[in-house]
């Protein structure tokens, strides 16, 4: 396996400093750890978050298989979802002990399941109990914890409502909120309706920056590019790519210096990027992993390039046969011109 990213670590593998300029969102059954070494190898700054983990499933699950990562993708945060205090508390000292950077607590998820545990996009309308979770769960770990939340919920969409919620949020001693600039629609839409009917606010995201300077405030929602990016960031302190970043990553490969301006990124291109995942793809493969497991994540990197089509066709048709190895990546690798 390759051993990239070295840079980032100390000598107990533990990173001093993170930075939320840019970041890949949370999505589950997207954002797992086969993905984010992926994506940490087109980028090296960009701050990877897990896909949200219930403090249920840590605590009375397979705990290992939650918490499971690459040590090659830190910086990376966990996301938890839950409203126990004591039990994110809890859940905060797993993310420590197992090495993660950031822990970030759900209230921006709008499902049914989620809602019926009061887990996510709900909690907006219980901002003591959001400050409650965050205090227990600050108090419990030395790491930075931070919340990643949505404009608003149902009726309750007003500028008020949204500063009146940070507001008794941050008593909590969180200073990092990530929003999500839609409100979510709890009942009559479905999650993947709410990331594209509710329209888009980012005035709001903005005004929230001015009415508390002192915040780190991080925008999220429908951002695509990167000019798009480096607009939102004359006005806010970061931004978070969440769909855009997962079906087109060769996005991330603009990162590392145009918006944390690193002289030293190194220039790859993306059959370079495919060729670096052969290693890892043959190591987890040796460790009882499928291989369409891990290719899933891999098929929008010759996003509207030539042969992108070919790509990703004969991987999907490909990589779920029993047997199947790195040898298919590599033959739908030669289906893509490369340029020279």
């Amino acid at each position: 396996m390759n051993n990239i990213n070295k840079q980032h670590y100390t000598a107990d593998n533990t990173i001093d400093s993170i930075s939320r300029k840019f970041s890949v969102a949370p999505m589950m059954e997207w954002t797992d750890r086969h993905y984010r070494y992926f994506a940490r190898l087109i980028s090296r700054h960009t701050l990877l978050y897990s896909e949200m983990v219930t403090s249920g499933a840590l605590i009375h699950g397979d705990k290992q298989r939650h918490l499971q990562y690459n040590v090659e993708e830190q910086p990376v945060a966990l996301q938890l979802g839950g409203s126990n205090a004591k039990e994110l508390a809890l859940c905060c000292k797993m993310a420590e002990d197992h090495g993660y950077n950031e822990v970030n607590l759900n209230v921006g998820c709008p499902s049914d399941r989620v809602q019926n545990n009061m887990i996510g996009a709900c909690l907006m309308g219980h901002a003591s109990l959001v400050n409650e979770c965050l205090s227990e769960m600050s108090a419990a770990t030395s790491l930075p914890v931070t919340v990643k939340h949505r404009i608003g919920i149902d009726d309750l969409d007003s500028p008020e409502f949204l500063f009146g919620f940070v507001d008794e949020v941050k008593k909590s001693g969180c200073s990092t909120f990530i929003v999500h600039a839609r409100k979510a629609i709890l009942q009559g839409l479905s999650p993947k309706e709410n990331r594209d009917i509710p329209p888009l606010i980012y005035d709001r995201v903005y005004d929230l920056k001015n009415q508390f300077p002192e915040l780190e405030v991080i925008i999220n929602g429908g951002i695509k590019t990167l000019d798009e990016i480096q607009a939102h960031l004359q006005h806010v302190d970061g931004v978070m790519v969440g769909r855009e970043a997962y079906q087109n990553p060769w996005l991330l490969s603009h990162i590392d210096k145009d918006v944390y301006k690193d002289s030293e990124a190194v220039s790859q291109t993306r059959h370079d990027i495919v060729r670096l995942m052969l290693p890892y793809i043959e190591d987890q493969l040796s460790k009882g992993q499928r291989l369409n497991y891990i290719t899933r994540h891999i098929l929008g990197i010759f996003h509207s390039q030539p042969g992108g089509k070919q790509f990703r066709r004969f991987i999907s048709e490909n990589a779920h046969k029993p047997g199947a190895n790195g040898s298919v990546v590599e033959a739908a690798l030669k289906l893509v011109p490369e340029k020279i």
